[in-house]
């Protein structure tokens, strides 16, 4: 099982960003899929999660400004971030948790390779 993100880049302050993460492997079914993002210096921090069923969880720092959404058919999360701020600056990864290959296995964790988003002017 391989997570590929894409979509960081430079942006301006106010600015706008869609990030995606595509889970690629023999995949029977994803539990729940995130962001998170980890700035030099800094731990690594959650952003927003999904569940399957379509439930978020945000971190308070982002609330009002990112979006998560999933689409379980392409087994890919996609987070779009608006009113980007400069402390929104950092390595943004993916993860995907409990990930099934058969229906009967046991559930693993993965994540995405990161991709790097800078805010600045």
């Amino acid at each position: 099982v391989q997570l590929q993100a894409s979509g960081g880049g430079l942006v301006q302050p106010g600015g706008s960003l869609r990030l995606s993460c595509a889970a690629s492997g023999n995949i029977f079914s994803i539990n729940s899929m995130g962001w998170y993002r980890q700035a030099p210096g800094n731990k690594r921090e959650l952003v927003a999660a999904i569940s399957r069923g379509g439930s978020t969880n945000y971190a308070d720092s982002v609330k009002g400004r990112f979006t998560i959404s999933r689409d379980n058919t392409k087994n890919t999360v996609y987070l779009q971030m608006n009113s980007l701020k400069p402390e929104d600056t950092a390595v943004y990864y993916c993860k995907a948790s409990y990930v099934k290959t058969t229906a009967s296995g046991a559930g693993m964790d993965y994540w995405g390779k990161g991709t790097l988003v800078t805010v600045s002017s």
